[in-house]
């Protein structure tokens, strides 16, 4: 593994020595490496300036590492562009944070007592269309484009459209009565992208467009929709699957992604992560109130809407989070609240049904809240997958 030149143009030959007050977060790289992902890039920003390293390949059976500025599908980090266009929304005084999601979108029938506001934070109680996981340990299933063998590999580039996300989620019985507890549930999302487009009269990408990426630059930042390509650069992602008593292993970088539609089709970089996360809690999108609202956790889980509120452990600090994976590629983006520090990551690696990565997904992130924040608590992160 080699590292890559800072920002600052300062070059680093690849060893500990080049900026030794980075070497533990070279170290958990490598690490993260020898746990079984393909490939990890992180960028840091600080009081010292910022750094960008790799570690592992771009690809299986390569020797080129991950290109430091590769796009990667972000997986449930487009719930906090999203979250943030729905409040940008709210206050140009287009939507209503408490007002029944219903009046916006009739017809779906919802439960009136479903807020705007439930949706970005999970309280909804929707079922998730993606399957739900219950505390007794049961799994209901839920649309067959959830990664989960040889069927989605079949079946990467079939279409569905939000809409018949939605109605496969409320055909099944509510999670819980609307506002009394908490659940993740990609549908929340998908429903948010739905009444987006219904107030503005414009699609979730033109929206997204006019409010987030052409203000803050993000170039390298795109809603797919229905597309499979993903722009170069970009790290290769790879699904496992058992055929027949034998083991495959594809290639599944090209996918069409309105399998998870909002709940986690965004394809960005580190850079434009970190820019749009410093943006955010710099107050630069949204209006101080409406900010603070949205990094108000719910008590159960920290989460606020459509980012997690995590407590460091150090003196009352916390970091405004959110992580997610799409299928073999996956990101992390953290900042401390007032933007003076930020980390971001891009993953690639192999997915499977069983989630083999999910572990060491967790205790990766949890060393790198520690060592960068200077967390001695768990961090709380989405596993890599969008779908669980």
């Amino acid at each position: 593994m080699s590292l890559t030149p800072t920002d600052q143009g300062r070059q680093d030959h690849g060893d500990h020595q080049a900026h030794p007050e980075r070497a533990e977060l070279h170290k958990i790289m490598e690490e993260m490496v020898e746990s079984g992902f393909t490939g990890v890039t992180m960028r840091v920003h600080d009081e010292r300036g910022a750094w960008v390293g790799s570690a592992g390949v771009r690809e299986l059976g390569g020797s080129a590492q991950p290109p430091t500025d590769g796009h990667v599908r972000i997986g449930s980090n487009t719930k906090t562009f999203t979250a943030t266009l729905v409040l940008q929304l709210v206050a140009e005084g287009r939507i209503g944070l408490d007002t029944p999601a219903d009046e916006y979108l009739p017809e779906f029938g919802l439960d009136r007592r479903i807020t705007v506001r439930m949706l970005l934070q999970h309280t909804s109680g929707i079922f998730n269309f993606t399957g739900e996981y219950y505390d007794d340990g049961t799994f209901v299933p839920g649309i067959p484009a959830t990664p989960a063998g040889r069927e989605w590999v079949d079946n990467r580039f079939k279409t569905y459209r939000p809409e018949e996300l939605i109605r496969l989620a409320l055909s099944k019985p509510a999670r819980f009565e609307p506002g009394t507890d908490w659940s993740y549930a990609n549908t929340n999302y998908v429903l948010a992208r739905l009444l987006i487009e219904k107030v503005t009269g414009r699609s979730l990408a033109e929206e997204m467009r006019r409010l987030i990426l052409e203000p803050l630059g993000l170039s390298e930042t795109l809603l797919p929709d229905t597309d499979p390509e993903i722009p170069e650069p970009h790290p290769r992602a790879y699904y496992r699957y058992e055929d027949a008593g034998r083991e495959e292993t594809v290639d599944v970088t090209r996918q069409n992604p309105s399998w998870i539609s909002t709940g986690g089709d965004m394809i960005s970089t580190t850079r434009d992560l970190h820019t749009f996360i410093s943006a955010l809690v710099g107050g630069r999108l949204l209006p101080a109130p409406l900010l603070t609202e949205m990094c108000t956790p719910h008590p159960k889980v920290g989460y606020g809407l459509g980012v997690f509120v995590q407590d460091t452990g150090e003196s009352g600090g916390t970091v405004i989070t959110h992580n997610g994976g799409m299928a073999g590629h996956a990101a992390l983006m953290y900042s401390t609240p007032d933007g003076s520090r930020t980390l971001t990551a891009a993953l690639n690696y192999v997915d499977d049904a069983a989630l083999s990565m999910a572990t060491a997904f967790h205790q990766a992130t949890q060393r790198l809240v520690k060592e960068f924040f200077g967390s001695d608590r768990t961090a709380r992160t989405d596993p890599p997958t969008p779908a669980r």
